[in-house]
């Protein structure tokens, strides 16, 4: 299943405007606070796809009956754009454990780079629903790798993957690398184009950078 998110008109495309925005993106506080909250938004629409059951609580004068979620997501995010947005699903799935995992791109001197993956924290994933959430989707290998790396702890029952924006080479990437009848994709908004850099246009620039400062990129 693939839902992109910027299709239907909600306040969830006020906030896509506004990470887009240069002029905005000046302020790095407004920029991760828009990320959190695409990641609560998001997290709301997954939680209608989750297991519930009947539970009687007990109120000051009755019991009333509710459904309730049997088993809360394992949330696991790629460092360092993914963070905000790891809070705003945390936000939501207040009850989850959660997991990190460390990818980057290694560039090389002619400009060409490949994508490593060096550090994953993670709990039990075991017949447990999972997220993975990243802010950009540009090729498709980080979150490829991302994934094959948790499934060395563990196999979900399922997978929801994230990301607020897309290209659509990554997406049709993803669609061959993973098994579709295990795997969900939320896109916030799907960009045309991909450059030989692996840079989304008109996508947003680089989603760590804004939210957390500029880096040196590793040796």
């Amino acid at each position: 299943m693939i839902t992109i998110l910027n299709k239907n008109n909600s306040i969830f495309n006020q906030y896509l405007a506004e990470i887009r925005d240069q002029h905005v993106q000046q302020d790095s506080m407004r920029f991760r606070r828009n990320l959190e909250r695409m990641g609560e938004f998001i997290a709301y629409e997954i939680s209608k796809t989750l297991s519930y059951k009947s539970l009687e609580i007990q109120t000051p004068l009755g019991i009333a009956a509710e459904n309730v979620i049997t088993e809360y997501p394992v949330i696991t995010s790629v460092l360092r754009a993914g963070l905000p947005l790891h809070h705003g699903l945390l936000n939501v799935f207040d009850k989850s454990p959660n997991g990190f995992v460390a990818s980057y791109r290694n560039y090389e001197k002619d400009g060409t780079f490949h994508i490593n993956v060096e550090y994953v924290s993670c709990p039990d994933i075991n017949n447990k629903v999972l997220i993975i959430a990243d802010a950009m989707l540009a090729s498709g290998s980080s979150l490829e790798l991302t994934y094959h790396a948790l499934l060395e702890r563990g196999t979900p029952s399922h997978t929801h993957i994230i990301a607020l924006i897309a290209s659509k080479e990554g997406l049709n990437y993803l669609r061959k690398k993973l098994p579709e009848q295990k795997i969900s994709i939320w896109i916030g908004a799907l960009d045309d184009e991909l450059t030989v850099k692996s840079y989304i246009v008109p996508g947003l620039g680089d989603a760590g950078d804004l939210a957390f400062g500029e880096k040196i990129n590793p040796l």
